[in-house]
């Protein structure tokens, strides 16, 4: 077997402090571009983050080779791609992001329970076909642009019901998620002070993982910032402490 976003513990389960574990629950929004932007960023940053996340523009822009160049830096990749379609196209093009070794995949909840479980056999047919382990296969809930959470709750049921093994949502509804034994995958995560930018729904590292979070996505807060090495290390000491009042 190779690589696998899972620890040996299992989904939602390892929650260190120390330095080196903080890196395991931190992902790098790489929405910057081309690999001639986000491979180098990426190369600074990869002692605060464990996980790299390649979202529509750079995939886009560089195809499946950036999931191979990130892993040979060191990260794991999530695959923030959003797939939503008929069950039977999901199936096939999650068993081949799984083959092409991602660690991480979503899909919009609002798909449904067919949709969702569809996604959840392709990424085991994928893995199984390249001798991996699954890739952790997320639902995307509500989008933390969006300030109405009245479809939440549904679409927590749909990923509950589908089999995956997360969902990506908002700090303020990672216990919910939780309570469903499902791993939260928080984003519209700022460091005190920041401007929320298009965000409707934010909160701090700090705030995010004691609310029960695995994984939070970072992406402006540090990219944006005029020393990102500087904010990666501010991120990361924010999460320490989330961490260990969790």
């Amino acid at each position: 077997m190779v690589r696998s976003a899972r620890s040996d513990e299992g989904v939602g389960t390892y929650r260190g402090v120390g330095v080196n574990q903080v890196r395991d629950h931190l992902a790098l929004a790489l929405d910057v571009g081309g690999m001639h932007d986000a491979l180098p960023l990426a190369k600074r940053l990869v002692p605060w983050f464990g996980i790299a996340k390649v979202g529509h523009e750079l995939f886009a822009e560089a195809g499946p080779e950036v999931f191979d160049r990130l892993h040979d830096m060191g990260f794991r990749v999530f695959a923030d791609l959003k797939l939503y379609d008929i069950p039977t196209t999901i199936e096939r093009a999650t068993r081949v992001h799984a083959r092409n070794g991602v660690d991480f995949i979503n899909f919009p909840a609002v798909g449904g329970v067919e949709m969702l479980g569809a996604a959840v056999a392709g990424a085991a047919q994928g893995a199984r076909d390249a001798n991996r382990l699954p890739p952790v296969t997320l639902a995307v809930t509500v989008l933390t642009s969006e300030a109405n959470t009245a479809a939440f709750a549904e679409r927590l049921d749909f990923a509950r019901d589908s089999g995956v093994d997360g969902v990506v949502c908002a700090a303020a509804e990672a216990g919910l998620a939780r309570a469903a034994g499902l791993a939260p995958f928080v984003t519209g995560v700022r460091l005190a002070g920041d401007d929320a930018n298009d965000q409707a729904r934010v909160s701090t590292p700090q705030a995010a993982l004691a609310a029960g979070a695995e994984w939070l996505v970072i992406g402006r807060a540090v990219t944006a910032a005029s020393d990102p090495e500087a904010a990666a290390a501010r991120v990361s000491e924010s999460a320490q402490s989330g961490l260990a009042a969790g």
